[in-house]
């Protein structure tokens, strides 16, 4: 039986296994080790008692500075592992909230999004983040977390980065990041995003610019991987050139992750 992705949460978003997709070469990403999410803030009780089961040794956090200072994440009482972060700002904002005054419609909320994701992979902050990700992934053990604001954007990157290191397709990659849009938990992001975005706006949005804002797309994606290879010539030149990821780690990530 195949266990159901997502932790059942009432105040964390998108919480869920970035395990149990197949490799080319036969194996299977195991499950159980690889976690990602929005942010923390919000978690309940209930939640962190939940988390607490998952024996998370490592926390990666993507989120800027400031995001951290102005929504600091409750952690399980008596955790003893790693957080990781930046000491400064990885965006000017959460990406899904990186808006201006022309986001009233859903076109112009997804041209804001695919913004986000062309911007994305030239910006030092992040491909620092994704480098250390890298390093703790192949020195810690245990399991890990990795989450941002959302869990979408910032994080859906840093999950397709290790899925195709492991061996995924690109289309199993591609379905790892659609899925944040079953996540059964919208309503706890939609209520830490959107009165700042309307606030911002002095406007309410309409529900699909609102989706396009909250949820995840092919283009969104799509729109990172063309910046990429446009820019370093191809993902795996980007992982090796940039972000540290030689033959060897990969081949020890890969006996760690794939079973």
């Amino acid at each position: 039986m195949i266990r159901e992705p997502f932790l059942s949460t009432v105040g964390i978003h998108n919480f869920r296994d970035y395990g149990g997709w197949k490799t080319a070469d036969g194996g299977e990403v195991k499950r159980g080790l690889l976690w990602r999410s929005g942010q923390h803030v919000a978690a309940t009780d209930e939640d962190l008692e939940a988390i607490a089961a998952l024996d998370i040794r490592t926390i990666i956090d993507l989120r800027g500075a400031s995001e951290r200072e102005r929504n600091p994440c409750r952690r399980v009482e008596g955790f003893d592992g790693e957080v990781i972060f930046y000491e400064g700002e990885t965006s000017s904002s959460p990406p899904h909230m990186d808006i201006d005054e022309t986001v009233t419609t859903a076109d112009y909320a997804r041209q804001r999004m695919n913004a986000v994701y062309t911007r994305m992979p030239s910006n030092p902050a992040m491909i620092e983040m994704f480098a250390r990700y890298f390093r703790v992934l192949d020195e810690r053990e245990g399991a890990s977390l990795v989450h941002c604001f959302a869990g979408k954007d910032r994080t859906g990157v840093a999950a397709m980065l290790l899925l195709h290191v492991l061996g995924v397709s690109r289309e199993d990659q591609m379905a790892e990041f659609l899925r944040t849009n079953d996540a059964p938990t919208l309503a706890v992001l939609r209520e830490q995003s959107v009165p700042g975005i309307e606030a911002r706006l002095g406007r309410k949005l309409d529900d699909e610019a609102v989706m396009a804002l909250l949820g995840v797309r092919e283009e969104y994606l799509e729109t990172w991987w063309s910046e990429v290879e446009t820019e370093y010539g191809s993902l795996d030149a980007f992982i090796d050139g940039h972000l540290g990821v030689d033959d060897a780690m990969r081949e020890r990530l890969r006996d760690r992750f794939v079973a």
